[in-house]
């Protein structure tokens, strides 16, 4: 058995309590614990001032003639105001820093119920940031029984054993998980991991996150979320401000994102907040970073670092403080590489980066957004569809098939509901209904489809390689062409062999496969294959 040892201020009101015999009468906070039978203590650490040394002295002495087993240590603190948080924390910080906790053997309780409203604070902050390797005490006087001992209660800040509190808590986070995937119960497992992780730092966290993926994978709507999670929670109070970086151009992007004075360009008749101030105290989601000029990108570090800048044309710096989400279809490394984006910003952002999958690597997901596609054209067209048995049935085996290309995402998924939605006669979607917006996606892929023959390579290697070798690189060229990003493509070419590698490197193999015949990424996305 391990000795229990208590800590805590004399109380200077609650513990003077008579004089005399009379004082045995009331509850006395500091005696009160030293006599509970279900919890004897071995030692009181009894902090007091000198002031009331003489008090502390009198309660040691009745400690002893009620619990003479235990041992009273008195302890001389004396503030200058024990209302003064700084110097309180302070002076326990140092009291705990000196102590020579022996957890091994004893077993350590802070007693609350005694000193200010501010001493009971950093009690309970130096306890639960485990400077003090401690429970909380709290006593009270008796409803019925002795009075002298009144009654004492532990508290456990480990949380974590509180079913019940436990339990709320994992559902508040399963129900903002849900959120985050606009209530649609997701089957992909990578993706369900990653938005739990996503929503755990976006509630901890008010650092940039970066969030890419292809066209269509809901980069937009996932930053509008947690935009809408972190309000709610008051962790914003600003609006939320969101900008294509692609439509940004010369002094028109400076001026968009920074402001401008009165004057700055031609044009320029009115001074212009610009977006970053737009988005103070709310969050700024700058979509397609990678497309910004590096001018542009140099002052937007210099923003997110300070929480400064200039406007356009100006001398007079101007502040704003928001939330960053960054979105991208572009492998920002390569483009660091390339010298197109700034190493330091690129630093900066990726503190939490996040990869969105494309709607063709989350294909078991195709059926529960299918459902949430037929119910938000029903929100807002006010005309509720619905697939009977066969038409929904195949749609699906369609949707789901490894030849559906999906190229749009989760966009052209909706686009392809609301199409079959609109056109329902009396709101049943039909096979017939259903055979139609198949053929139109089979015709829209098919115009999109780039040619095999990877013309990428001068006809005189190209008459060098096996037959063999160039069927496989015609492979990788497609699934090149079907990928955003470097690292997309090196997942689906890699699917199978990357389960086996602890760390995975799949951009790193698809490149080495590439430069074996002089060709690098870029290329694979800018060619003319004819």
């Amino acid at each position: 058995m391990r000795d229990t040892v208590a800590i805590g201020f004399l109380g200077t009101v609650l513990d003077r309590r008579g004089h005399g015999a009379e004082r045995w009468k009331k509850w006395r906070p500091s005696v009160g614990i030293c006599a509970q039978p279900q919890m004897p203590l071995r030692r009181l650490e009894l902090l007091h001032d000198n002031h009331h040394l003489r008090l502390a002295q009198l309660t040691a002495e009745d400690i002893a003639a009620v619990s003479p087993d235990t041992e009273v240590r008195l302890h001389a603190v004396n503030l200058q105001d024990p209302w003064d948080f700084e110097e309180m924390y302070a002076t326990l910080h140092d009291f705990a820093a000196r102590y020579p906790f022996d957890t091994e053997r004893e077993d350590y309780l802070v007693h609350i119920t005694t000193g200010t409203h501010v001493a009971q604070i950093c009690w309970f902050l130096l306890a639960e940031s485990r400077h003090l390797p401690a429970r909380l005490l709290q006593s009270s006087p008796a409803r019925q029984g002795e009075r002298l001992a009144g009654e004492a209660s532990v508290i456990d800040l480990d949380l974590s054993r509180y079913d019940q509190i436990a339990q709320r808590f994992q559902r508040e986070s399963d129900d903002t998980v849900s959120f985050l995937k606009a209530g649609i119960a997701t089957r992909n497992p990578r993706f369900n991991r990653m938005i739990e992780q996503i929503e755990r730092v976006a509630t901890r966290s008010d650092a940039p996150i970066l969030l890419s993926g292809p066209t269509g994978a809901g980069k937009s709507q996932l930053a509008r979320r947690l935009y809408q999670l972190k309000k709610a929670r008051r962790q914003l109070d600003g609006a939320f401000v969101e900008v294509n970086c692609a439509t940004l151009r010369g002094d028109s992007a400076m001026s968009a994102l920074f402001g401008h004075v009165k004057g700055a360009f031609t044009g320029a008749h009115a001074e212009r907040a610009g977006l970053l101030r737009g988005a103070d105290g709310g969050m700024l989601f700058l979509d397609e970073i990678g497309e910004l000029g590096l001018d542009e990108q140099a002052m937007l570090l210099k923003a997110i670092e300070e929480k400064r800048f200039f406007p356009f044309g100006g001398d007079r710096e101007t502040g704003s403080d928001f939330q960053l989400i960054c979105g991208t279809v572009r492998d920002l490394r390569q483009w660091v590489r390339d010298g197109r984006f700034r190493e330091d910003l690129y630093a900066r952002i990726n503190l939490w980066s996040f990869e969105l999958p494309g709607l063709a690597e989350r294909r078991e997901d195709i059926e529960p957004n299918l459902e949430f596609e037929l119910a938000r054209h029903a929100e807002q067209s006010g005309r509720r569809a619905r697939f009977n048995a066969e038409a929904r049935r195949a749609y699906l085996a369609f949707a789901a098939a490894p030849q559906a290309r999906w190229q749009g995402n989760f966009r052209e998924l909706s686009a392809s509901v609301t199409r079959m939605a609109t056109l329902a006669d009396a709101g049943r979607i039909d096979e017939d209904g259903v055979a139609e917006e198949i053929a139109r996606l089979r015709h829209g892929w098919q115009d999109s489809m780039p040619e095999q023959t990877p013309a990428l390579l001068d006809p005189e290697r190209l008459a060098r390689l096996d037959l063999f070798d160039r069927m496989q690189l015609e492979g990788v060229l497609r699934v090149c062409a079907e990928s955003a990003t470097l690292s997309e493509a090196g997942r689906k070419l890699f699917a199978a062999s990357r389960q086996l590698k602890a760390q995975p490197n799949d951009a790193d193999r698809l490149r080495k496969y590439l430069a074996r015949f002089g060709l690098d990424w870029e290329q694979t996305q800018h060619r003319d294959l004819g």
